[in-house]
Protein backbone atom coordinates (compact mmCIF):
# COMPACT_ATOMS: atom_id res chain seq x y z
CA UNK A 1 0.00 0.00 0.00
CA UNK A 2 2.68 2.50 0.99
CA UNK A 3 4.47 1.89 -2.27
CA UNK A 4 1.47 2.48 -4.34
CA UNK A 5 0.75 5.29 -2.31
CA UNK A 6 4.25 7.27 -2.83
CA UNK A 7 3.87 6.07 -6.67
CA UNK A 8 0.71 7.44 -7.08
CA UNK A 9 2.26 10.90 -5.46
CA UNK A 10 5.27 10.99 -8.05
CA UNK A 11 2.78 10.56 -10.86
CA UNK A 12 0.84 13.26 -10.01
CA UNK A 13 3.54 15.30 -9.12
CA UNK A 14 4.75 14.31 -12.52
CA UNK A 15 1.85 15.37 -14.34
CA UNK A 16 1.34 18.57 -12.32
CA UNK A 17 5.59 19.54 -12.51
CA UNK A 18 4.84 19.37 -16.28
CA UNK A 19 1.52 21.18 -16.37
CA UNK A 20 2.18 23.80 -13.82
CA UNK A 21 5.77 23.72 -13.37
CA UNK A 22 7.78 22.59 -10.21
CA UNK A 23 7.99 26.18 -8.71
CA UNK A 24 3.78 26.69 -9.20
CA UNK A 25 3.52 23.29 -7.28
CA UNK A 26 2.78 23.01 -3.85
CA UNK A 27 2.75 19.70 -1.59
CA UNK A 28 -1.09 20.74 -1.42
CA UNK A 29 -1.72 20.68 -4.76
CA UNK A 30 0.02 17.18 -5.40
CA UNK A 31 -1.84 16.02 -1.77
CA UNK A 32 -5.31 17.30 -2.61
CA UNK A 33 -4.81 15.86 -6.14
CA UNK A 34 -4.04 12.21 -4.94
CA UNK A 35 -6.61 12.74 -2.00
CA UNK A 36 -4.22 11.98 0.78
CA UNK A 37 -3.44 14.15 3.48
CA UNK A 38 -0.94 16.49 4.74
CA UNK A 39 0.08 14.07 7.06
CA UNK A 40 0.06 11.11 4.87
CA UNK A 41 1.95 12.85 2.35
CA UNK A 42 4.69 14.62 4.61
CA UNK A 43 5.16 10.37 5.63
CA UNK A 44 6.61 9.81 2.07
CA UNK A 45 8.35 12.61 1.04
CA UNK A 46 9.84 15.55 3.28
CA UNK A 47 10.59 18.05 1.42
CA UNK A 48 9.56 18.91 -2.59
CA UNK A 49 13.28 18.13 -3.86
CA UNK A 50 12.56 14.73 -2.77
CA UNK A 51 9.27 14.66 -4.54
CA UNK A 52 11.44 15.84 -7.36
CA UNK A 53 14.52 13.50 -7.13
CA UNK A 54 11.69 10.98 -7.60
CA UNK A 55 10.10 12.34 -10.48
CA UNK A 56 13.57 12.53 -12.23
CA UNK A 57 13.94 8.98 -11.52
CA UNK A 58 10.96 8.42 -12.63
CA UNK A 59 10.91 10.23 -16.00
CA UNK A 60 14.29 8.40 -16.10
CA UNK A 61 13.44 5.05 -15.87
CA UNK A 62 10.47 5.46 -18.46
CA UNK A 63 12.70 6.96 -20.77
CA UNK A 64 14.84 3.96 -20.70
CA UNK A 65 12.04 1.39 -21.11
CA UNK A 66 11.25 3.56 -23.51
CA UNK A 67 14.52 3.56 -25.59
CA UNK A 68 14.48 -0.15 -24.81
CA UNK A 69 11.34 -0.97 -26.82
CA UNK A 70 12.12 1.19 -29.58
CA UNK A 71 15.19 -1.01 -30.10
CA UNK A 72 13.39 -4.28 -30.28
CA UNK A 73 10.38 -2.90 -32.69
CA UNK A 74 12.51 -0.74 -34.81
CA UNK A 75 13.85 -2.80 -37.83
CA UNK A 76 17.35 -0.68 -38.22
CA UNK A 77 18.36 2.44 -36.99
CA UNK A 78 17.12 4.60 -39.04
CA UNK A 79 13.85 3.38 -37.78
CA UNK A 80 14.28 3.63 -34.62
CA UNK A 81 15.73 7.19 -35.25
CA UNK A 82 11.90 8.49 -36.91
CA UNK A 83 10.67 6.22 -33.41
CA UNK A 84 12.09 9.21 -31.86
CA UNK A 85 11.17 11.62 -33.96
CA UNK A 86 7.37 10.66 -34.42
CA UNK A 87 7.25 11.00 -30.60
CA UNK A 88 6.55 14.72 -31.65
CA UNK A 89 3.57 13.75 -33.05
CA UNK A 90 2.57 10.97 -30.32
CA UNK A 91 2.95 13.80 -27.49
CA UNK A 92 1.63 16.85 -30.42
CA UNK A 93 -1.37 17.14 -28.00
CA UNK A 94 0.64 17.59 -24.83
CA UNK A 95 3.57 19.23 -26.45
CA UNK A 96 1.14 22.32 -27.80
CA UNK A 97 0.18 22.63 -24.45
CA UNK A 98 2.83 22.26 -21.72
CA UNK A 99 6.03 22.16 -24.18
CA UNK A 100 8.39 19.30 -24.28
CA UNK A 101 8.61 17.89 -20.58
CA UNK A 102 12.19 17.37 -20.56
CA UNK A 103 12.80 20.44 -22.21
CA UNK A 104 10.40 22.76 -19.78
CA UNK A 105 11.70 20.98 -16.45
CA UNK A 106 14.97 21.42 -17.97
CA UNK A 107 15.05 24.91 -18.26
CA UNK A 108 12.68 25.80 -15.55
CA UNK A 109 15.22 24.04 -13.00
CA UNK A 110 18.16 26.40 -15.02
CA UNK A 111 16.23 29.42 -14.39
CA UNK A 112 16.19 28.52 -10.71
CA UNK A 113 19.50 27.30 -10.46
CA UNK A 114 18.62 24.52 -8.81
CA UNK A 115 20.79 21.56 -7.37
CA UNK A 116 18.31 19.06 -9.69
CA UNK A 117 19.20 20.64 -13.02
CA UNK A 118 22.10 18.17 -13.83
CA UNK A 119 19.91 15.22 -12.94
CA UNK A 120 17.02 16.70 -15.10
CA UNK A 121 19.27 17.23 -17.67
CA UNK A 122 20.19 13.93 -17.71
CA UNK A 123 17.00 12.94 -19.56
CA UNK A 124 18.81 14.74 -22.50
CA UNK A 125 22.36 13.12 -21.93
CA UNK A 126 20.19 9.72 -22.24
CA UNK A 127 18.39 10.69 -25.66
CA UNK A 128 21.69 12.16 -26.69
CA UNK A 129 23.56 8.55 -26.31
CA UNK A 130 20.81 6.85 -27.75
CA UNK A 131 20.72 8.72 -30.66
CA UNK A 132 24.13 8.73 -31.11
CA UNK A 133 24.42 4.60 -31.19
CA UNK A 134 21.84 4.53 -33.77
CA UNK A 135 24.09 7.16 -35.85
CA UNK A 136 26.83 5.26 -35.33
CA UNK A 137 25.27 1.85 -36.26
CA UNK A 138 24.28 3.62 -39.25
CA UNK A 139 27.88 4.36 -40.20
CA UNK A 140 28.62 7.88 -38.99
CA UNK A 141 31.19 7.11 -37.03
CA UNK A 142 32.77 10.76 -35.88
CA UNK A 143 29.95 12.72 -37.01
CA UNK A 144 27.27 10.62 -34.85
CA UNK A 145 27.50 12.77 -31.93
CA UNK A 146 26.86 15.80 -34.07
CA UNK A 147 23.93 14.48 -35.87
CA UNK A 148 22.61 13.45 -32.42
CA UNK A 149 22.43 16.57 -31.01
CA UNK A 150 21.47 18.21 -33.88
CA UNK A 151 18.26 16.19 -34.19
CA UNK A 152 18.17 16.41 -30.12
CA UNK A 153 18.12 20.16 -30.73
CA UNK A 154 15.90 20.54 -33.63
CA UNK A 155 13.42 18.20 -31.65
CA UNK A 156 13.31 20.75 -28.98
CA UNK A 157 12.88 23.88 -31.19
CA UNK A 158 10.10 22.31 -33.05
CA UNK A 159 8.49 21.55 -29.31
CA UNK A 160 9.35 24.63 -28.09
CA UNK A 161 7.70 26.50 -31.40
CA UNK A 162 4.62 24.18 -31.60
CA UNK A 163 3.95 25.33 -27.72
CA UNK A 164 4.77 29.01 -28.61
CA UNK A 165 2.04 29.26 -31.63
CA UNK A 166 0.09 25.75 -30.67
CA UNK A 167 0.50 24.67 -34.31
CA UNK A 168 -0.37 20.90 -35.10
CA UNK A 169 0.38 21.23 -38.37
CA UNK A 170 4.00 23.19 -37.81
CA UNK A 171 5.10 20.22 -35.62
CA UNK A 172 3.60 17.92 -38.43
CA UNK A 173 5.43 19.64 -40.97
CA UNK A 174 9.05 19.50 -39.01
CA UNK A 175 8.31 16.13 -38.35
CA UNK A 176 8.14 14.99 -41.81
CA UNK A 177 11.28 17.49 -42.56
CA UNK A 178 13.07 15.97 -39.80
CA UNK A 179 12.14 12.12 -41.70
CA UNK A 180 13.84 13.91 -45.08
CA UNK A 181 16.63 15.49 -43.62
CA UNK A 182 17.61 12.12 -41.65
CA UNK A 183 16.84 9.88 -45.08
CA UNK A 184 19.73 12.62 -47.26
CA UNK A 185 21.90 12.15 -44.38
CA UNK A 186 21.78 8.57 -44.74
CA UNK A 187 21.72 8.69 -48.86
CA UNK A 188 24.99 11.49 -48.50
CA UNK A 189 26.51 8.44 -46.92
CA UNK A 190 25.74 5.83 -48.71
CA UNK A 191 27.59 7.91 -51.82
Amino acid sequence: MATATRDRILETADLLFYQQGFEATSFADIASAVGISRGNFYHHFKTKDDILDGVINRRLANTEQMLDRWEIEGDDPADRIRSFIHILIFNGEKIRKFGCPVGTLSSELAKLNHAAQPNAASLFTLFRNWLRRQFERLGFADKSDELAMHILGRSQGVATLANAFNDDAFLRREVDLMCAWLDDQIGLLRH
